[in-house]
């Protein structure tokens, strides 16, 4: 606990097995009390090795997709009576290393979301991060700014951390069951009007790492411009849409 509050930390895991020993052995035991993993439907050992680790383990009997498993990963929180909660990839993709950073900001009662930026360094091509999705990183990251008003480095990290607050008060179940479900859900905090930080956060792409491919890339970006344009014609009362309601 930090000064009394818990904190969760949350997996949404696929055919991890390979990477979740080593994400795990890096998390900050010191000030988190409780590590939930939901498989989603994984075709190798993830969930026999998350149990053979002490972790709390939920298994979709069928795959829900990205979204769908961290619907799944922030309920478990919220019945685990989280007050802080960080999402962390198994994968390994994003150090565990900074959850302590994370918790603390939240902890400290002026911030409500946090980012991993793996921009804000300036090294994401040099970690590894695909020339096509470095460009595109950027320009929806202009775009979306402009269009919600905000002034955020990236909007496109799966390392987030947030209050219990945020998950009782923003309506993430409306949303996707897709990859933009992230983005779904930080426009919907935008819109609420929650203080959000970035820390920076080292790029790590490597063969055991998730990515997905060009074309679902495509896909995620038409509904990041899409989420970014129903939320500005939500604010100017044109279009009424069930996610910011």
């Amino acid at each position: 606990m930090i000064r009394n509050k818990k904190v969760v930390v949350v997996m949404p895991a696929y055919n991890a097995a390979r990477t979740l020993v080593t994400t795990y052995n890096e998390i900050p035991f010191d000030i988190v009390d409780e590590v939930l993993l939901v498989d989603d439907a994984s075709k190798d050992e993830t969930s026999k090795i998350a149990k053979e680790l002490g972790i709390g383990v939920f298994i979709h009997p069928m795959n829900l997709g990205y979204g769908g498993n961290q619907k799944t990963c922030y309920q478990a929180a919220l019945d685990a009576q989280a007050d802080i909660v960080v999402m962390l990839h198994p994968d390994y993709q994003y150090t565990p290393k900074l959850i302590s950073a994370m918790a603390y900001l939240l902890e400290s009662g002026e911030f409500d979301v946090v980012l991993g930026s793996r921009i804000l360094g300036g090294k994401a091509r040099s970690g590894g991060m695909p020339a096509y999705k470095y460009f595109f990183n950027r320009v929806l990251t202009f775009t979306q700014n402009l269009l919600m008003g905000a002034k955020l480095s990236e909007y496109h990290t799966g390392y987030r951390a947030y209050t219990r607050k945020v998950l009782e008060d923003i309506s993430w179940k409306k949303n996707s069951d897709d990859f933009v479900f992230d983005n779904q859900f930080l426009s919907q905090a935008i819109f609420a009007g929650f203080r959000i930080a970035e820390i920076t956060c080292p790029t790590k792409y490597f063969k055991e790492a998730s990515s997905i491919n060009f074309s679902r890339s495509m896909k995620y970006g038409a509904g990041c411009l899409k989420t970014a344009v129903v939320f500005r014609l939500h604010k100017w009362g044109i279009y009424r849409s069930g996610i910011f309601s």
